[in-house]
């Protein structure tokens, strides 16, 4: 199925996931799931346009830090619009002092080139909580150990929402990829339009590093790798689905070992799906 993308100015990476099939005949519902790169850039216009389209809850899935040095973006000063920041990395590697400190430490014993490939500087910088075959899985799978809070707190904002939900990160596709991708099984889509979907921001990889590089932020990072491994393969979303499917049975079983329950999935399923 094609793409709902969306053109504003300050985005680069921003969809609907409405009218992505479920595998028993529904379908998500237009305008209540979006994903989105970071919104510090909206314009006037921008902000118009998403609340237009009855945008009534962000889920904020950067770290502290991030947030921080990024300051507030414009959707904070809309009334009508509610902010859900819940961070996906542990809570000790949000504080600017400890990663400031462990920083220093790791930097004293890399070689350069380790040091270059090195994760974001508020993310866990040594290895993700859980190893697979691929970097990015390992990173998405970590979050659901290290954040199980953010997780389950971050789809409930998205089945709690009065209008349209729209989750989003910095690039708007590993945290925000995973977060949907979760919000795309419960509500029963096949798991091959999920891994279609989460691929699809690859087709902007260019204009995602582009922004990412424009922010001090960010800036560093992003250009000490090529695009393409910062690109959404299709491979990585298929390993985080089959690891979650050989430990846990299901999504529904993994979320439910966090505390969700069957009715979170009922809500969740009724927001999303037309």
């Amino acid at each position: 199925m094609t793409a709902n993308w969306i053109e504003l100015d300050g985005l680069v990476n921003i969809r609907d996931l409405g009218g992505t099939p479920t595998t028993d005949g529904a379908v998500i519902a237009d305008g209540q799931l979006l994903r989105s790169d970071n919104l510090q850039t909206l314009t006037e216009s921008d902000v118009a346009a998403l609340l237009d389209r009855g945008i009534t809850d962000v889920v904020d899935l950067r770290s502290d830090l991030e947030v921080e040095q990024e300051g507030p973006g414009p959707l904070t000063r809309e009334p009508g619009v509610t902010i859900h920041h819940f961070s996906m990395f542990k809570e000790n590697l949000t504080d600017a002092e400890t990663e400031t400190e462990l920083t220093e430490q790791i930097n004293a014993t890399l070689s350069a080139e380790e040091i270059t490939a090195q994760a974001l500087p508020w993310t866990e910088i040594i290895k993700p909580t859980v190893e697979v075959e691929d970097e990015s899985a390992s990173f998405y799978l970590s979050y659901l150990v290290d954040r199980p809070d953010s997780v389950v707190a971050a789809l409930r904002s998205i089945a709690d929402a009065d209008g349209a939900a729209l989750v989003h990160c910095a690039a708007g596709k590993d945290r925000t990829g995973t977060i949907v991708a979760l919000a795309l099984l419960l509500c029963e889509v096949d798991r091959r339009l999920v891994i279609e979907d989460y691929a699809r921001s690859g087709e902007r990889i260019d204009k995602i590093i582009a922004k990412l590089a424009a922010s001090d932020t960010y800036r560093d990072n992003v250009l000490s790798r090529p695009a393409s491994a910062q690109t959404t393969r299709p491979e990585t979303m298929e390993m985080f689905c089959d690891y979650i499917d050989r430990e846990y049975g299901s999504v529904h079983k993994l979320l439910a070992t966090m505390g969700w329950t069957d009715q979170d999935t009922a809500k969740i399923r009724a927001k999303l799906r037309g």
